[in-house]
């Protein structure tokens, strides 16, 4: 089925920005396992296993609209140098994340594609959801102090 030629356009964006989300939580995975905090490691697997499936079913739908996913571009990655930064990174790309999804649900249904405002408005709230794990992790951490919040992560 032919798609929508800014529809596709938005797809390959949302998706530049999971490829480059899921590389820079990779990489705060293993930072975290290899601090040592294994329950800060277990979460940031998730999200980066989170984004791994939404850039799949961002590919399948442009796949579906006969469309090219462009998958070798990837946006500037921000890597922390400690949990505090690294979460922080994640939290503001999260927050670009769902605007972005915002956007292109706005246009979903300009163009009256009612299926792609159905699996983006699923992804906006998976990463609504990590919008909110990164703002009670830099409570936890305004709140308790950094070192008794990483001590809670080992």
């Amino acid at each position: 089925m032919k798609g929508n030629e800014k529809m596709l356009t938005a797809l390959n964006a949302l998706l530049a920005d999971e490829l480059t989300a899921i590389n820079q939580y990779m990489v705060h995975t293993e930072l975290c396992e290899n601090w040592g905090y294994s329950k800060l490691h277990a979460a940031k697997k998730g999200q980066a296993m989170d984004e791994m499936h939404h850039a799949e079913w961002l590919i399948e739908r442009m796949i579906f609209f006969d469309g090219t996913p462009t998958v070798s571009k990837l946006n500037p990655i921000s890597i922390g140098k400690g949990v505090s930064e690294l979460i922080n990174n994640d939290y503001k790309s999260e927050l670009t994340a769902v605007k972005a999804y915002n956007e292109a649900i706005k246009l979903a249904r300009e163009v009256e594609d009612q299926g792609t405002v159905d699996l983006l408005t699923k992804i906006l709230k998976m990463e609504e959801d990590h919008v909110d794990w990164a703002e009670i992790q830099l409570t936890k951490i305004e709140q308790m102090g950094i070192e008794n919040y990483l001590v809670s992560q080992s």
